[in-house]
Formats: structure tokens, C-alpha cells, sequence
């Protein structure tokens, strides 16, 4: 206990100096404590959404009394490109409590809605026409996954809800979809531990380690003075310990500041209430107790060469060479990356397994560990044999210090060099995100319910800018036929429409009927021609007659577009009457695959006719909506790694500034010009930072690709990548040397070097 009061009392009675140091490492414990709650907290804002949404889910009536118990009916239609959940309920004679959020059922012609659905029929009346009746109040928040969600309860009678289930309470222990899938979910904890937790570790120990030099003469001096080595790594510890203690308390406050203000705003396809971020007992531990933790081992580990030789410390003795040791994670990391690179070259490639599961985030990490540990070692030797080869004084100089003191690139380019690896893993999990949502269909289909548009629907939705052309499809019939008789599809289209979704088409010629024939099926169909076809207009109250062509049109095909045999008939516009609609007929657009394209059909759709009844053929809205709440979310890891690594930096260089600068000063007074000292600590930063990124720029494509290799996609190699990687390297090391400069300043003095 005395020397924890002993390191405290040294802390606020050792000048100025201590203080500003004591300040800057609180401060920069809160950042790592903020950004540190920020992850472990994420997945109990999912965990928080998923108990809201199985918490309204139906519980079926027991058998016995199913006529009894009211009926539920759920419905999920995409708005746009979000999913819109339409819940109908018909009343029974037996009392349900009703789900969360609402007070009672919705009586018949009733409708509750959730506050964002309130807003989007405000905004667009006609989303009414999905919801029959008059809106009767709001869902509560406890009904709600999150604050933008769609969702109406909508009440009708036992008689119009015919295919209803009957249900005898609310409330499950499982969601029957997740926000986000478990598999997603491991892809983002992989993600979050690699772009952030490892990061935070280094520079949690970077805040814990500041003034290194400068605290090891002191504690030399308490050890010279007769404490013993515990006693005086003790002393040490209690500075760092009372340092994280006060940060991770102003790093929780942050977090809950931060926390209510961004929960209100929300981020971009992803928001949640307050409460849900709100700190659980396992993130509060972490924080307040094991940073702590950490600092304290920190602070005994950097005594402990002032500990066991104070001499050497006191005389400045040169520093041991780093162990090679520090290689072997580097090695193993990269020896699991390489493994399943070769796999994936051979053709491999293994699938997901439990080993993969454990491998590919174990080789990340120890990579991670691995360039960390590799600094000093790579440091210490390019700078030894530089300064044996250049002629440069600057370059000389700048080596010199390197090879006598490694261990200081490491403190600032560490965090850094991270940072490079970390944003090559998130590309890569960037790439197996767009492979998950891209379709593998080289066109997207809209179909949706040809009579349920007015003229000026049908018209808008036509023009779209993003969609390549329109079809109507509907079935025909043989005049004097059985009604159950076989009969071709008609597809009302001009040849230059069908041209612009085929990969190639023979001769066609508009205005007049043509079977379609496509070469890569096999023939069938209709036999002949002659025969006589017609179709339905106005709900049957009209009809067209003509005659089945004997002409065809050859093409080759998709898979994807709506003519699935021979027998279609290609049949011109200009055959439906003005004013009148097909029966039973279907309005297909059809446009790019990629997911912007879609996204914005989609809202152009919703915009147009938003109470249509669309369906977009193998488009999982639900999916869709997961994908951009990861997107967010990795975002948001990748701005956290950015703020700890620019944080490292930072702390690390400014530190670096005030124990330099008594050799900087001393080397002035020898004569050195200040423009050298500024070539010799740009030298000094830029150079092993540069071999960091290299080294972390081939060890992240490879730990990417073992990524890739394993997710089950087509791409194993992202080369598209590489530039923005290098660029971002290149930036990284042009704000490192702009940080170095400030080292050198203009004015000297004496006083830095009078004890030396």
C-alpha cells in the first residue's frame, strides 16, 4: 500500500510535466475505454431487437378450442427496399392479452401502426390501400425491433380473415429470423476483434507506457535508493492503474453520452433505442476492471529494467537486441494464411467447417500479434545495415538512434501498421458481403399484378430510368377447348423490348404474332399453327381472338426472364384496346442485378405505387436489410480502428517530442543544422513504418484471402483492392512524416540537457 501511495504522491509532485502526461494517458484510456464498449455492446443491441420481435410472436391455440381464440395473419411485403410487416388479427370470444406495444387487439377496421410507417403514410396517403381501415394509434417501442421499423397491426372480422391462425398468447423464445444471422454475426465479431480489439490492446499499452524513458530513470533511482523490485514496479504500477481507472470512468461517460445522442439520430440503415445500448454487467467488468488489469501489467513489465539494473538505466546503457522469438506468431499466422491459399490455388478450397471456424480468426490474430511483435526486430536490423552503407548524416544519424532504441518506432508506427492490416481484413469481408447479396442473375425481375395499376402507374413504371424495358405476360386460351386444356403464354412486347434482354435474336418484325423460339431449349409446345387463341380483357367482359402464328422468331435465352417453354407467343402492344387491361396479366420490369440498381428500382417502385403487391423474383427484402445493417456496422469497427490508430499515433508521437527533446537540443548545440535533425526524425519514423506497411499490406492480402478462401464465394483474390490499400499506406506514411516535423523546434534550450 505504501508504494501505491508513494507513485501517486511522485504522479502530482514531480512538476508540470507529470501532470500533462498523467492527463494525456486519461484521455487517451477514455478513447480506448469508449471505442471498447462501443464493440462489446453491439451484439446486445441485436440480442435486445430479437427479443422484442419474438416477444409478438403467436403462440397457436391449443386444438380443442381453436373457434374460440382470435386468428393472426402475417404478411411481409418490401416498401421500396425495406420490408414492410402487415399483422391482421380477427377478435375471438376468448380474452388474449394483446402483443407488446399495444394496449388492446384492433378491433375490425382498426389499424396501428409503427411511428415510421405513420410517417411514411403522411407522406404518401395512398400506403394506405395496404392497410384497409382508419388508423387507430401507434405501436409502443416495446413492439417495435427498432425505431424504423414498418409494421401494422391491422383488425379485421373472423370472416375476412379466413386463412388466419389462431392464437392463445404472445411471446416466443426465439425470433423466427434474426437481425442478423449467427453465421453474419461471427463474420462480424471476426471482423471487430481484428479492426478494433486488437488495435485498442496496443494502444491502450501505448497510453500505459508514455514518458517511458523518462519514468524508468526515476524508478532506477527509488531502486538505487534501496526499494526493492517488486516494491518499485509497484510504484510504477500505481501511476498507470490510477491513469486507466480515471479513463475508463470518462470513457464510460462518453460511451453513455454518445450512446443517447446517436441512438436518437441513428446511423444509416441501422438504429435502436437507448435502452438497448445500454451497459451490461459483463461490459462494465471489462472496462473497469480489466483495463485496469492491463494497465497494471503494463506498468510492472516496463519497470521491470529499472527494476533489475537501475545502473544501466541511469547510464543509458544500449538496449539488448530485440528476441527473435517475436517472429513465431507472425510465422504461424502466416503459415495458416498460406495453407489455405495453396488450398484455394489447387481448387481446395475447403467449405465451412468447424476447423476453418477456428483457424482463419486465430491466424488474423496472431498475424496481428505477430507484425506488432516483429517491429523492433525488422527496426533494429534495417537500421543497422543502413547506417553501415549510407553516406548520409542524416540517414546515418536517423538509423543510429533506431538501432539503439527500437522499441520507439514500435510505440508510434504500431498502431498504424494495424490499421493497414485491419482495413485489408474488412475488404475482404467487404467482398464476400457483395458476393452474399449480389444475385448471380444477370437481370433483376419486378413482377406484380397488371390490373392493380391505373393508367399513370402503368405509365411511370414503364419510363423508369434504372429498369431496361417492361413485359406483360398472361395466359391465353384455345377457342373450343376444355377450360383446363394446355394453352401458350402470350408476351405482350415489341421485338425491340425482347432485343434488350436477350443475348441475341434472329429476324423479327413488329405488328404481328410470333412464336418464340428459343435455341438453347429443346422443341415443344405448340405443334402448328392455325389454331385459334384468345385472351380476356376488363375481367372477362372482353375478349380478343386471333389467329396462333405459324412465323416464329429464334432467340437465345435467360433463364431468368418469364418464358418458360417454346409455346410462347410474342404478341404486339397494339393488340390490347385502348383504355382496357389484361386479365390475370403480369407487368415484369426488368433491370440491372448489381444492388445499387435494385435499391433504386425498388424506391422508384415504392415511390410510383407504393400499395402494389410486388414481388421481385429471388429478392429477400429481409436479406437486403441485414446486409446494410452489417455494412453499418462494419463502418462503424473501421471508423472505431481509424480513431484508435490516429489515436495511437498521436499519443505515441506526442510523447515521443517531449523525450526527444534533450537529444534534439543536445545535437543543436553540437552544431547540427535544423534542417538535418528534421531529415534525421523523419528518417527515423518514416523508414521502419514504411517496412511495417509493407509487411502488413502482403500479410493482410493473405490473411484476406484465406478469408475468402473459406466463405464459400467465387472470388479468392481480391486484386480490386490492392490500389486502395496502397493508397491508404501511402497516406498513412505522408501524416507520419508531417508528424515528425514538429519535433525540431526554434528556439533551444540549454536547460533540457543541464542534468546530462
Amino acid at each position: 500500500m505504501k508504494e501505491l501511495l508513494l507513485g501517486l504522491r511522485l504522479l502530482f509532485g514531480s512538476g508540470r510535466g507529470n501532470r500533462v502526461r498523467f492527463a494525456l494517458m486519461t484521455i487517451g484510456g477514455s478513447i480506448g475505454v469508449c471505442c471498447l464498449a462501443i464493440v462489446l455492446t453491439i451484439p446486445g443491441v441485436l440480442a435486445a431487437q430479437d427479443a422484442r420481435v419474438a416477444a409478438r410472436q403467436p403462440i397457436d391455440a391449443p386444438s380443442s378450442r381453436v373457434g374460440s381464440y382470435p386468428l393472426w395473419l402475417e404478411r411481409t411485403d418490401p416498401y421500396g427496399s425495406r420490408p414492410l410487416t402487415r399483422i391482421f388479427m380477427a377478435g375471438g370470444t376468448k380474452t388474449v392479452e394483446p402483443p407488446p406495444g399495444l394496449q388492446a387487439l384492433p378491433k375490425p377496421g382498426e389499424v396501428f401502426v409503427s411511428p415510421r410507417l405513420h410517417q411514411a403514410l403522411r407522406a404518401e396517403p395512398e400506403l394506405a390501400q395496404r392497410l384497409p381501415g382508419r388508423e387507430a394509434g401507434l405501436i409502443g417501442a416495446q413492439g417495435l425491433a427498432r425505431p424504423e421499423e414498418l409494421v401494422a397491426y391491422v383488425g379485421m372480422s373472423r370472416e375476412q380473415l379466413t386463412e388466419g391462425w389462431p392464437v392463445s398468447r404472445f411471446g416466443k423464445e426465439y425470433p423466427p429470423t434474426t437481425t442478423v444471422e449467427p453465421s453474419t454475426l461471427d463474420i462480424l465479431r471476426f471482423t471487430m476483434a481484428c479492426v478494433v480489439l486488437l488495435p485498442l490492446t496496443v494502444f491502450l499499452s501505448v497510453c500505459a507506457r508514455l514518458s517511458a524513458a523518462e519514468r524508468a530513470r526515476r524508478l532506477a533511482a527509488l531502486r538505487l535508493l534501496g526499494m526493492s523490485v517488486k516494491q518499485v514496479q509497484r510504484v510504477n504500477a500505481a501511476e498507470t492503474v490510477a491513469a486507466a481507472g480515471l479513463g475508463a470512468l470518462l470513457g464510460l461517460g462518453e460511451y453513455w453520452s454518445l450512446n443517447q445522442v446517436v441512438s436518437r439520430v441513428g446511423l444509416p440503415g441501422f438504429t435502436w433505442y437507448p435502452v438497448d445500448g445500454a451497459l451490461s454487467g459483463s461490459t462494465l467488468f471489462a472496462c473497469l476492471v480489466g483495463c485496469p488489469v492491463l494497465a497494471w501489467f503494463v506498468g510492472r513489465a516496463s519497470a521491470r529494467k529499472a527494476a533489475a539494473n537501475p545502473l544501466a538505466v541511469r547510464r543509458a546503457a544500449p538496449e539488448k537486441s530485440p528476441s527473435v522469438w517475436g517472429l513465431i506468431p507472425l510465422l504461424a499466422g502466416s503459415g495458416i494464411a498460406v495453407g489455405y491459399c495453396v488450398a484455394g490455388v489447387t481448387g481446395h478450397a475447403p467449405r465451412s467447417t468447424g476447423l476453418s471456424a477456428l483457424l482463419i480468426p486465430s491466424g488474423a490474430i496472431l498475424i496481428g500479434v505477430g507484425l506488432v511483435a516483429t517491429l523492433p526486430i525488422l527496426c533494429r536490423f534495417l537500421a543497422r545495415n543502413v547506417a553501415r552503407s549510407t553516406r548520409s548524416l542524416a540517414l546515418g544519424l536517423a538509423m543510429r538512434r533506431n538501432e539503439a532504441e527500437p522499441g520507439g518506432a514500435l510505440r508510434v508506427a504500431a498502431g498504424l501498421v494495424l490499421l493497414v492490416f485491419g482495413a485489408s481484413l474488412a475488404q475482404g469481408v467487404l467482398v464476400q458481403l457483395d458476393q452474399v447479396s449480389n444475385s448471380t442473375a444477370r437481370v433483376q425481375l419486378y413482377d406484380m399484378p397488371y390490373a392493380q395499376l391505373t393508367t399513370a402507374q402503368r405509365r411511370s413504371r414503364e419510363r423508369l430510368p434504372e429498369t431496361r424495358t417492361y413485359l406483360v405476360t398472361m395466359n391465353s386460351a384455345r377457342v373450343g377447348a376444355a377450360e383446363l386444356a394446355w394453352s401458350p403464354l402470350l408476351l405482350f412486347a415489341t421485338c425491340a423490348q425482347l432485343r434488350n434482354v436477350v443475348p441475341w435474336m434472329g429476324k423479327c418484325v413488329d405488328g404481328r404474332p410470333l412464336r418464340l423460339r428459343d435455341l438453347e431449349q429443346p422443341s415443344g409446345g405448340m405443334s402448328d399453327g392455325g389454331g385459334k387463341l384468345l385472351f380476356k380483357l376488363d375481367g372477362g367482359r372482353r375478349q380478343v381472338t386471333f389467329t396462333a402464328p405459324q412465323r416464329t422468331v429464334q432467340y437465345r435465352g435467360q433463364a431468368e426472364l418469364p418464358l418458360p417453354d417454346n409455346g410462347s407467343i410474342l404478341v404486339p402492344p397494339s393488340m390490347l384496346p385502348r383504355g382496357t387491361r389484361p386479365q390475370d396479366a403480369t407487368l415484369t420490369l426488368i433491370s440491372g442485378s448489381d444492388p445499387k440498381t435494385v435499391h433504386k428500382v425498388l424506391d422508384s417502385i415504392g415511390h410510383v405505387a407504393p400499395t402494389v403487391d410486388l414481388i421481385p423474383q429471388g429478392l429477400d427484402v429481409t436479406g437486403l436489410q441485414q446486409i446494410a445493417i452489417i455494412r453499418t456496422l462494419l463502418a462503424v469497427g473501421m471508423l472505431l480502428g481509424l480513431l484508435i490508430g490516429a489515436a495511437a499515433y498521436v499519443v505515441a508521437a506526442i510523447d515521443r517530442i517531449v523525450e526527444r527533446r534533450p537529444q534534439v537540443t543536445a545535437l543543436t548545440l553540437l552544431g547540427a543544422r535544423a534542417s538535418t535533425l528534421r531529415a534525421v526524425q523523419v528518417a527515423q519514423v518514416v523508414l521502419p513504418l514504411a517496412v511495417g506497411l509493407v509487411l502488413a499490406v502482403a500479410a493482410g492480402k493473405m490473411a484476406e484471402s484465406s478469408y475468402l478462401v473459406t466463405g464459400g464465394g467465387a472470388i479468392f483474390w481480391d486484386g480490386a483492392g490492392v490500389p486502395a490499400l496502397l493508397g491508404c499506406a501511402l497516406g498513412v506514411v505522408a501524416v507520419a512524416a508531417v508528424g515528425a516535423l514538429p519535433l525540431v523546434g526554434r528556439r533551444i534550450d540549454p536547460e533540457l540537457i543541464r542534468r546530462d
